[in-house]
């Protein structure tokens, strides 16, 4: 026979799961297949960030050239699925990416295949590393997680 407290831990967990799974399906579009290609992020259906994941040594080079020819104002996101500071930064990252619309947000995972030339490029040597371009110019750098300190860059910068 079941105690009275077992009876009552088991409706709360079975309680907070049906939560759980009708908050998630009214906030996210889960049938958007553009999600597939955003790994660590959720994005909710009227995310108007700009944020691009780059997969390709040439989709870097691009990149960085818009950046350095000043026509776009950017954030470099040196990312890893293995780091657990990128994942809990990610979050942030993808709130000041709504925030800024204006300033294109590219997520570089260091061990996607063909990007190893890019961490170079930049002399990335960690992860989260975060470097914003303004004008053409490399105008800050953040490596690690420093919440503060990006939203204030990222206020600074292209507010």
């Amino acid at each position: 026979m079941k105690s009275q407290w077992s009876n009552f831990h088991q409706i709360g967990r079975n309680s907070f799961l049906a939560a759980s799974t009708v908050y998630v399906s009214n906030e996210f579009n889960f049938l958007n297949t553009s999600l597939l290609n955003r790994r660590s992020f959720c994005f909710a259906e009227g995310d108007r960030s700009s944020f691009v994941v780059l997969k390709s040594e040439a989709e870097f080079n691009s990149a960085l050239s818009k950046a350095r020819d000043g026509s776009l104002p950017s954030v470099f996101y040196f990312t890893a699925a293995w780091c657990g500071p990128c994942r809990l930064i990610s979050p942030v990252i993808l709130e000041l990416s709504n925030k800024y619309p204006d300033v294109t947000t590219y997520k570089v995972d260091i061990d996607e295949g063909g990007l190893s030339n890019a961490i170079g490029k930049l002399n990335v040597s960690a992860v989260p590393t975060l470097q914003f371009f303004k004008g053409g110019v490399k105008k800050a750098e953040i490596v690690g997680v420093d919440v503060v300190r990006l939203k204030s860059v990222m206020e600074q910068l292209y507010k």
